[in-house]
């Protein structure tokens, strides 16, 4: 009887550390996706903001040439 617990002990110590490397696997799998989810809305948000202020210096420039025009 004492072999087959240690039989038992030994395979179910081996199937405890192949199920943790399996959930380790999957929470590292979990934490790229979302990782590189953040890193597409950053760019996303670089580029809006960067758009943003193209428009902002554009109405700038039109608003000093028309005001410059009336001063003449």
């Amino acid at each position: 009887m004492s072999a087959s617990l240690k039989a038992a002990g030994r395979w179910g110590g081996v199937f405890i550390i192949i199920a943790l490397v399996i959930t380790l696997l999957r929470q590292l799998i979990s934490l790229v996706g979302f990782l590189l989810f953040a890193f597409k809305a950053l760019i996303v948000v670089a580029f809006v903001g960067l758009v943003l202020l193209m428009i902002v210096l554009v109405l700038r420039g039109r608003s000093r040439r028309n005001g410059g025009a009336e001063d003449i």
